[in-house]
């Protein structure tokens, strides 16, 4: 089976009139199917239950965009008990076939693209562009991994055995849990179930229970490429219900996961408790959280770095794991950097994501709180520059917040607040710097402004961060491009959209056959 190379797909242009329209106009449609109930799905059945919950505008905190039934369990022993079986068929699917699913669901997807955009902008609270990105990236993720099974499943490289035939093949694991984020709610999503899918495994999809829409769109796009009924099921519910038990399945054979540390940390201690029944140690995928710094050196251009750390911080209200949460900067041009970055951040405006501010709001109230209330802690720590309070509006709207003399070891350097919060850190030299950037639980993103070569050729060296940028913002990783993952308690090390992500979901098997 050939195929072009793989290229990323462009990010639409919304200084553009013709998207604007096209955007507004799909807005439009996707707001003439409000209202409606959505049923879960296995093995291609839906599945209706008495309990409901509702998925929320955070534009517009009241307005219910879509209801949906809620999992049980009792619906997890069925979806896991129908993808295992389904299983046994689909593992022996040809990678060229399973394949082709993913490439005629990216196409449908290209061809929805503003009607899977609106659902977000409304679901998710992200402007156009934001939106558009993140569709972008999960046609990406379709495109990467349908060649990189093809990769996997053509002759591999082995040592020759005089007098034996020996081949390595990559086969599937089984039975999988997917269970994405809100925050990149289609990419992340499509990303994670299409990589388990294409490498043979089956899945139980349990979306987030902020934005199952986004799921209920994907499951409905690869039903419509031709994905045969059960290798995807759709279970949305809450996480102590439907995702903890779900996990612990003895029929379940890995973990893929994308969310906070301490989800992370117990969705790992619980699948590995070895279940009555169960014949393998379950492998975990889990993608973690960043506590992520740009270190801003004296021998740089200010306003690049500005421009970096704001758009690092803010974009998507600071709701990104690869989010600039900290900038360290030199002493030396601590001022400068400050006045600057207050005039940046006070021209941010604010407003509903479908009328496409630049912030939106943030996705929930409970993010809210727990926002507000890491800014109670921010006030007690630094010194405040910019926000600090909620902004007005019907929906879960916060200023862009920025404390500045903050400590390296204050809680707002150190705890991941998940919202449009940054603490400015001020260095004596960039040796501080490193060793402050290096000084969290964390490892994901992060980046160095300065134009000295050993000084980057230094970073590259001591930066413990897994997607680790020079002189541009730390957020925006391209699959294929930037594989993306990180260390420590960001996770299990995993690199999304590389080369090597597949492996997560394949084991390799030896076969040898004496010759004569």
């Amino acid at each position: 089976m050939k195929v072009k190379p793989f290229k990323n797909e462009s990010i639409n242009d919304f200084s553009n009139k013709s998207n604007i329209e096209k955007q507004k106009k799909a807005l439009q449609e996707v707001r003439n199917m409000l209202g409606k109930n959505y049923d879960l799905h296995i093995g291609g059945k839906q599945n209706q239950t008495e309990k409901k919950f509702n998925s929320y505008n955070p534009s517009d905190k009241d307005e219910v965009l879509a209801t949906f039934s809620k999992g049980t369990v009792d619906l997890v022993n069925l979806a896991v008990e129908t993808a295992y079986d389904k299983f046994q068929e689909w593992q022996y699917v040809t990678a060229e076939k399973r394949a082709k699913i993913l490439f005629k669901a990216a196409a449908i997807a290209r061809k929805r693209r503003f009607e899977i955009n609106a659902w977000m902008i409304l679901e998710a609270g992200k402007n156009y562009t934001e939106a558009d990105a993140d569709t972008a990236e999960a046609i990406d993720f379709l495109e990467f991994y349908g060649r990189e099974i093809l990769r996997y499943s053509s002759k591999q490289p082995i040592t020759p055995v005089k007098g034996e035939k020996n081949e390595l093949v990559y086969i599937p694991l089984g039975v999988g849990v997917v269970i994405p984020p809100w925050n990149f709610p289609f990419a992340i999503l499509v990303g994670m179930t299409s990589a388990a899918i294409v490498s043979g495994n089956t899945v139980v999809l349990k979306p987030s229970s902020e934005t199952p829409m986004m799921g209920y769109l994907f499951y409905e796009i690869m039903k419509q490429a031709g994905l045969p009924d059960g290798v995807l099921n759709f279970l949305p519910g809450s996480g102590a219900e439907v995702g903890d038990n779900l996990v612990a399945h003895p029929k379940v054979r890995f973990i893929a996961f994308t969310g906070s540390m301490e989800v992370g940390i117990h969705l790992n201690e619980l699948a590995a408790k070895v279940q009555p029944g169960q014949i393998w140690l379950k492998r975990v995928v889990c993608e973690m959280g960043g506590k992520d710094s740009i270190i801003v050196d004296k021998e740089t251009n200010i306003d690049e770095a500005v421009n970096g750390v704001v758009a690092s911080a803010f974009g998507y209200q600071g709701q990104k794991c690869s989010a600039c949460s900290r900038a360290i900067v030199d002493a030396s041009v601590y001022d400068k950097f400050v006045e600057k970055l207050k005039t940046a951040v006070d021209q941010i405006q604010i407003g509903p994501a479908e009328e496409n501010y630049r912030m939106g709001p943030v996705v929930s109230a409970g993010a809210e709180r727990s926002i507000l209330s890491y800014m109670e802690v921010g006030k007690t720590e630094g010194r405040l520059l910019n926000g600090g309070m909620k902004a007005e509006g019907s929906g879960y709207y916060i200023k862009p917040t920025v404390f500045v003399d903050v400590s390296p070891t204050a809680r707002i350097s150190q705890e991941e607040i998940f919202g449009p919060v940054l603490a400015v850190i001020k260095s004596s030299n960039y040796e501080e710097s490193l060793k402050i950037a290096n000084n969290t639980k964390y490892g994901l993103t992060g980046a160095v402004y300065t134009r000295n070569r050993k000084k980057i050729e230094r970073a590259k060296k001591e930066l413990l961060i897994g997607n680790l940028y020079f002189n541009r913002k730390c957020t925006g990783a391209l699959v294929g491009g930037h594989p993306f993952g990180g260390f420590n308690m960001s996770g299990t090390d995993s690199k999304a959209g590389g080369r090597d992500y597949l492996l997560l979901f394949l084991q390799a098997k030896l076969v040898s056959e004496k010759v004569k």
